[in-house]
């Protein structure tokens, strides 16, 4: 590491630590020419795969754009932030992990539909109605049945209807239902 201060090329690390929730290291040196201290941060350097579209074109993986895609479907549910970039996390990960160099944009659109199965029933519909462009109600109703078949129940908060037929009634009644 160069010293910032006289550009001379030997500096010695007086002190380490974790920063950044233990994804950086802090560290302080001090350059042998100049006697000055300053501090560096290192990070891993995770490389993403790029993003092969349908249309066969190339684009870096941009997990803003994942992430503004699930909010959109997601959008007025009761699902927060924090389960949203646990997902996004998810997803970044399995990425990484394949260890290939390109993706196609569908392998990415099945990991956003596995998460979004998980944290919402009516957010995975949404999705899934743009991402396989679903053409009538029929393409609906289709997807809805195989949630019900595939899918797992969870318990629905109060005042919501459920998305599947049958599902969990609430305990209290919503603006929707009377008693």
């Amino acid at each position: 590491m160069h010293c910032p201060f006289c550009g001379h090329e030997e500096t010695k690390v007086t002190d380490s630590r974790l920063a950044g929730e233990g994804r950086q290291i802090r560290r302080r040196r001090e350059c042998l020419a100049c006697g000055e201290r300053f501090t560096t941060f290192e990070t891993a350097e995770l490389l993403m795969p790029v993003v092969v579209k349908s249309n066969r074109t190339r684009e870096p993986f941009d997990e803003a754009k994942l992430r503004a895609g699930m909010g959109k479907a997601l959008e007025k549910r009761p699902v927060g932030s924090e389960a949203v970039e646990e997902a996004v996390s998810r997803i970044g990960h399995k990425l990484r992990s394949l260890g290939e160099r390109e993706v196609s944009s569908r392998s990415i659109g099945e990991l956003v539909m596995d998460e979004l199965r998980q944290l919402d029933d009516v957010a995975y519909v949404r999705f899934a109605s743009v991402y396989r462009s679903f053409q009538d109600l029929d393409a609906f109703r289709e997807e809805i049945e195989r949630l019900r078949r595939h899918g797992r129940r969870r318990e629905v908060s109060h005042g919501q209807l459920s998305l599947l037929p049958g599902g969990a009634p609430t305990d209290e009644p919503g603006p929707e239902r009377k008693r």
